[in-house]
């Protein structure tokens, strides 16, 4: 039994923990150990431990302490700007922004109105024909003529600026026919035949090429009853020895190809076909179009320069059963062929249109009778024709 008191044993206790700092005392560690302990703990700290700074970042602190004692730093220099000074620089950016950003937004909003005004229209808003989205088939008779467009010249590159048939359909996409149905003894698929007989021979003596430029429409011509002699003796008169008597143009339209031609490929049309039963054991196709011609000289001395003549068609094309009616299979007899010409030489019977060239003031030779008829407007196709090209020849409003 120990003659030591508690005290003194926890005292000795103390002294002998493993935690002391005196090499060689009682329960301190070796060299050796404390050498392995530091290698272990050096393995094991992070990259994120802090380091010592090199010697160019103690360098540039140094300089920096320097400057600031001698006063040749800002205030705050290490904390950023005051809040005084932050109020200052936004009071400064809300000054700049009204001086050029409100004109800028002003400038935005009037662009925004008319992208036109912009270098080159990029958005080609100032182009009516990138705007003009195409008018609906026409499927009854307009009740007015087209509102009025903005006026523009056509040029070569734009030959319907400044016209209602800007949204009109190209060529023959324009003739459009209806679907087929029986009519009296006439069963549907040749109701079809009709209408579609019907739509070839609008193509061919308004829109073949060969047509336009004068030649022989031989392949409408062949489509036409031969027992219409009366017709068909006027056609092919006139087609070579035109005169009042014998115009070609009652049921072709033509240019002269030694003075006009063609503006591009597209010739714009609007119109409408139906049917019904006729009088004869038949099917009378009715057809209603409208044609828009832009033609230019052939002249390379004459101004360069575009016009419109716009030719409306009317025609009762006749289908007669052959059962029951002597007919030749596969033609049909032309029972009416009205027409309206607008922009085009008065009371000349050369077989050839001849319109009116803006900046001369006079037709494409020859210059024929001044207009003696009314005022009309070319593309009303609301209007009535009434007779067969006998009117007199009247003023065009507009082309």
């Amino acid at each position: 039994m120990s003659d030591r008191s508690p005290e003194e044993h926890g005292s000795g206790a103390r002294e002998g923990d493993g935690g002391g700092s005196s090499p060689g005392a009682a329960g301190s560690i070796s060299d050796e150990e404390w050498a392995k302990f530091v290698q272990d703990s050096a393995r094991g700290i992070p990259d994120s431990a802090p380091k010592e700074p090199s010697a160019r970042a103690r360098m540039v602190t140094e300089r920096l302490r320097r400057q600031e004692e001698r006063g040749e730093l800002p205030s705050g220099w290490r904390t950023g700007p005051s809040l005084r000074e932050t109020q200052r620089r936004a009071t400064r950016r809300r000054r700049l922004w009204a001086i050029v950003g409100l004109p800028v937004a002003a400038a935005l909003a009037v662009v925004a109105m008319r992208p036109s005004l912009l270098p080159g229209d990029p958005f080609g808003a100032g182009d009516p024909e990138a705007a003009a989205s195409p008018l609906p088939a026409e499927t009854a008779a307009p009740t007015a003529a087209p509102g009025a467009v903005d006026p523009q010249t056509p040029t070569l590159e734009r030959p319907f600026a400044g016209s209602p048939a800007l949204r009109w359909a190209d060529g023959a996409a324009g003739i459009v026919v209806p679907p087929a149905t029986p009519v009296g003894t006439l069963s549907k698929a040749q109701v079809e035949k009709a209408l579609q007989s019907s739509r070839k021979l609008l193509i061919d003596a308004n829109l073949d090429p060969a047509t336009l430029r004068g030649d022989r429409p031989r392949a409408a011509l062949a489509a036409i009853e031969p027992r219409q002699k009366d017709l068909l003796t006027l056609l092919n008169t006139g087609l070579s020895k035109p005169d009042e008597a014998h115009d070609p143009l009652s049921l072709f339209s033509r240019f002269d190809p030694r003075r006009l031609r063609l503006v591009g490929e597209v010739v714009k049309t609007r119109g409408r076909m139906t049917f019904t039963a006729g009088e004869h054991a038949s099917v009378v196709v009715h057809a209603d179009y409208t044609f828009v011609y832009p033609v230019t000289r052939v002249d390379e001395n004459a101004p360069t320069e575009v016009a419109r003549t716009i030719v409306r068609r009317v025609l009762d094309l006749e289908f007669p059963d052959p059962r029951k009616y002597v007919a030749t299979p596969g033609r049909f007899r032309v029972v009416r062929y009205d027409r309206d010409i607008g922009n085009s030489a008065c009371d000349v019977y050369d077989g050839f249109l001849h319109p009116r060239f803006p900046t001369s003031g006079t037709t494409a030779e020859p210059t024929g009778a001044a207009p003696s008829g009314p005022t009309v407007d070319p593309y009303d196709r609301s209007r009535d024709l009434t007779g067969n090209g006998d009117e007199p020849c009247g003023v065009t409003s507009r082309t």
